[in-house]
């Protein structure tokens, strides 16, 4: 029997992996590997609420697990500066307070995100330079370096007494990635021949036939498109894809065009890009009241906000709501970005207010080559198997679809096992046979306000009722006998409107007054019982009349 499953710690002579966010879903990555009675965390991240988590923002893994275990946590290493795979570290890191592992880059920005939360001097961050060596606990980890959409991303060569697993974060092949270096190839070779027992790997696009495409790919449309118009140009991409800022510099300059930057977040990875020698061979971006002050056709604004998030400065220019950038029609706004799943309806929202502007959009779908992914297509997958030949394969960073299409990949290039191990799950991976030894809980905090609470509380459970359902409140007032005192009062909030459906508040009313006169005299005294046989009808009531069963609760007044 597996340690772990006896005493719930990893043995001396164990290896363990438990993913407690990103597997079975992509975002919110949290990786923990188990061995001689340690655990150390690969990433932390978050992903973001949509229109089924109505005042949710921010969603982020349950830490529970390793929380109850924080005297075993060695520390954690991040892998690149994405929000799903360092966005929960500021919320979640007092609870944890282990030590933190980045490349320089991820680090400019981690410490950005600390700092906000008051955490820069309480959280020290060791900083590992590219291709680096280094101990946490029993763990010795040889970072290499890969291409991804943002710089400095690192696959995990996770060396320990019981074997070796490659955890590849995020990644893909770009022979020309124009920021950074290309992916290394030869560190990758090397750990395969030293012998990798599992590789933990990218999910993301293994439905994807053929190649991700380069960056060198996108620099080159981009100068294409921006040649082809006269007016001013919008690009709408992702703040953290500092390569795609550099294509569109280069490709803006090509046509004699200044760059302007609209969104905060777009000049906090500018400045962190600067800071570690990245940006620096173009021409100084411009803010957006700089870049007012030029013709039209002699300047490029890239924005923030190309998955329509209704705060970002696209967003808000697409309203007119934005106070240093506006479109006139004939514009053009090119969106140089992928659609996150979940987000369909919240971009074509979007771009549906930017074309009654009269704005020109160019996406994907009219050019294919505007944008390239970041995670590496059924090609790339096949070569990195090639080159690291694992026992193992561990599909994560992939809905549950993604997570089996890569499992079956993997053992179509001669993996002698891949498993499918969801949330959760304890994955044995040494010794002896792989084995699943294990579930644990793996839940899902909400940022709600200034609180963190479970996605299963029953404010939000009750907050969705109300989106869908809407709410009601009924006062009844009794006397001690529990004799009505006067008709019941009825408000509603997203049912019907009580002035213009008065009957139907009349019909509600006259339920809640005959329910109450209908109770036994001893059923009359008992306020609980008044209270839910009131709901119960009125519920009902509003099912008969409206087709809704909203939330609806009982003010009881006793004299």
């Amino acid at each position: 029997m597996s340690g772990f499953a006896q005493t719930g710690e990893p043995g001396k002579k164990e290896l363990l992996f438990l993913s407690l966010g990103g597997a079975g879903e992509i975002g919110m990555n949290l990786n923990l590997y188990g061995h001689a009675g340690a655990w150390l965390m690969v990433d932390l991240g978050i992903t973001f609420g949509d229109d089924e988590t109505p005042g949710i923002d921010v969603i982020m893994p349950d830490p529970t697990f390793i929380e109850e275990r924080v005297d075993t946590l060695a520390g954690l290493v991040l892998t690149h500066a994405h929000e799903d795979h360092i966005g929960a570290v500021p919320y979640l890191w007092r609870r944890l307070r282990c030590p933190l592992y980045a490349t320089p880059f991820t680090a400019s920005i981690l410490r950005r995100k600390l700092a906000e939360a008051g955490l820069e001097k309480e959280a020290p961050i060791t900083e590992i330079p590219l291709s680096g060596r280094f101990d946490v606990g029993p763990f010795n980890i040889e970072l290499i370096t890969l291409t991804h959409s943002i710089p400095e991303p690192n696959a995990c060569v996770i060396r320990t007494g019981a074997g070796t697993v490659m955890h590849t974060g995020d990644w893909k092949l770009d022979p020309d990635p124009r920021i950074g270096p290309s992916t290394d190839e030869a560190a990758l070779i090397r750990a395969g021949e030293e012998g990798i027992l599992a590789m933990v790997c990218d999910s993301t696009n293994v439905l994807v036939e053929g190649t991700s495409g380069s960056e060198g790919d996108v620099r080159a449309k981009l100068t294409e498109m921006i040649g082809k118009y006269d007016n001013r140009i919008v690009v709408a991409c992702f703040a953290s894809n500092v390569a795609r800022l550099d294509s569109i510099a280069h490709a803006a300059a090509a046509h004699d065009r200044s760059v302007g930057l609209v969104g905060r977040s777009l000049w906090r990875f500018y400045d962190a890009a600067q800071e570690n020698g990245y940006l620096t061979d173009i021409p100084r971006f411009l803010s957006p009241k700089e870049a007012n002050l030029l013709p039209r056709d002699k300047v490029v604004l890239i924005c923030t906000g190309s998955q329509g998030e209704p705060r970002a400065a696209l967003s808000r220019i697409a309203r007119n709501d934005h106070s240093d950038a506006a479109l006139d029609p004939g514009d053009v706004v090119i969106f140089s970005s992928r659609v996150i799943p979940g987000n369909e309806k919240s971009i074509g929202r979007l771009q549906n207010r930017l074309t009654a502007l009269g704005v020109d959009l160019l996406t994907t779908h009219e050019e294919k080559h505007i944008h390239v992914s970041g995670h590496p297509a059924r090609d790339e997958l096949a070569q990195m198997y090639q080159w690291v030949r694992p026992k193992i394969a561990v599909p994560v960073h992939g809905e549950e679809r993604h997570m089996r299409a890569h499992a079956k990949l993997a053992q179509e290039c001669q993996v002698p096992e891949a498993f499918f191990a969801p949330n959760g799950t304890v994955l044995k991976l040494a010794p002896g046979p792989a084995e699943i030894v294990d579930e644990v809980f793996s839940g899902r905090l909400a940022l709600d306000g200034s609180r963190l609470i479970s996605m299963g509380s029953s404010a939000l459970r009750e907050r969705r009722k109300m989106l869908h359902s809407g709410a009601a409140v009924v006062t009844v007032i009794v006397n001690q006998a529990g004799e009505l005192q006067t008709d019941p009062q009825i408000s509603t909030h997203g049912v019907f409107d009580l002035e213009d459906d008065y009957e139907i508040a009349e019909s509600l009313i006259d339920s809640a007054a005959e329910t109450v006169e209908d109770l036994p005299r001893p059923s009359r005294r008992d306020d609980d019982a008044i209270r839910e046989a009131v709901r119960v009808a009125v519920r009902r009531k509003f099912r008969a009349l409206c087709g809704k069963r909203p939330k609806v609760d009982i003010h009881l007044i006793r004299l």
